[in-house]
């Protein structure tokens, strides 16, 4: 969604907290023990979920050989997999799990990537549909720039396995244990990474340690997201953005809870924003006019952390040499579950 800041601008003034100031004291969000990748959120205490369990019925596949051929002789040794039978099956090469698969194995999966930031409407339900798909190929676009066997097919076969085996937290924690992108584009320190093509946002604290990473969806092909570096131009509270979105779209929840309207680090205006969704089955997709949608709870706790002033990376891939080399990984910490936030029905 794109908005000027002109148009912003007559719509309501900024609030106190808008502008930036000399001294920067981080939200209580950001009072968190980080080590490495992974994250341990102090003052927020998890809200209990009860997820369906799947009935255990036989294992659906769509295909008894692997897409992408991988090593079949290295077991599994991230302990959210080692114990699931199907997922044995998918690493030894056996079997490829694809749409209408069931299973506690795809379960364990699922549940990694939304630890990992990967867009997952809907939740780990151990069903494979369209979500899993898309979550997958997000995913697999990110793992391929480490792992060159894994192809960006939204199935999970050995590759994609293996490789998200090496990638995703172990339980109990959030993030991942490999290929965060450092916290800096250009040489100079940015707070966010948008990358697009894995539609997913990284915030870091301005030590430069990664604080969390959210999924976002981006512009299409005809309203594409243009990458570079940018700056938070305008903070607007829940109240700013639902004025905007009745104004430009005839639809108070069109924005989400909140907007960040960014301009490019020269000064000149983008068009585009950090901003919520009242579509959040669509994150994870190409499908804004340019601004980058997440999560109302997201677009909340990145609105909260980050000042009018601060940079804002926008890239394809993770590995685009202007972030220079990869942060160092360190071990790893627990950290405590985070329950996945309810949704409302996604509009159109």
């Amino acid at each position: 969604m794109t908005l000027s800041l002109s148009r912003i601008q007559s719509l309501a003034p900024l609030d106190a907290d808008d502008t930036l100031s000399g001294e920067r004291s981080p939200p209580s969000r950001l009072s968190s023990r980080i080590q490495g990748n992974l994250v341990e959120h102090a003052p927020r205490a998890p809200i209990p979920i009860s997820l369906p369990r799947p009935p255990s019925a036989r294992t659906e596949t769509v295909s008894t050989q692997p897409s992408n051929p991988a090593r079949t002789d290295t077991p599994l040794s991230n302990a959210r997999f080692t114990e699931q039978s199907q997922l044995t099956d998918v690493a030894s090469g056996h079997v490829v799990l694809g749409p209408g698969s069931r299973g506690d194995g795809l379960r364990a999966v699922q549940t990694a990537l939304l630890k990992m930031g990967f867009a997952l409407h809907g939740g780990a339900d151990g069903h494979f549909g369209s979500q899993t798909s898309r979550a997958l190929r997000n995913f697999q676009t990110h793992a391929s720039l480490t792992f060159p066997s894994v192809k960006p097919t939204g199935l999970l076969d050995t590759a994609t396995l293996h490789a998200l085996d090496a990638l995703a937290p172990e339980p109990g924690m959030r993030g991942q244990a490999l290929g965060i992108p450092p916290a800096t584009y250009d040489g100079q320190p940015v707070r966010v990474i948008v990358a697009l093509r894995e539609h997913r946002t990284f915030l870091y604290d301005s030590e430069g340690r990664v604080v969390d990473i959210f999924p976002n969806a981006s512009g299409t092909t005809s309203t594409p997201t243009r990458p570079g570096l940018k700056v938070v131009r305008t903070r607007l509270q829940q109240a700013a953005a639902e004025a905007a979105g009745e104004r430009l779209w005839n639809d108070r929840s069109v924005f989400g809870a909140r907007i960040l309207d960014l301009s490019w680090a020269d000064g000149r205006h983008s068009a585009e924003e950090l901003h919520g969704t009242n579509a959040p089955a669509l994150l994870g997709a190409d499908v804004s006019h340019g601004c980058i949608r997440h999560s109302n709870e997201a677009i909340i706790a990145l609105h909260d952390a980050l000042l009018v002033g601060d940079r804002v990376a926008i890239v394809e891939h993770v590995n685009d040499s202007r972030l220079g080399a990869q942060a160092p990984v360190v071990a790893r910490a627990p950290t405590l579950p985070r329950a996945a936030p309810s949704a409302p029905a996604p509009a159109g």
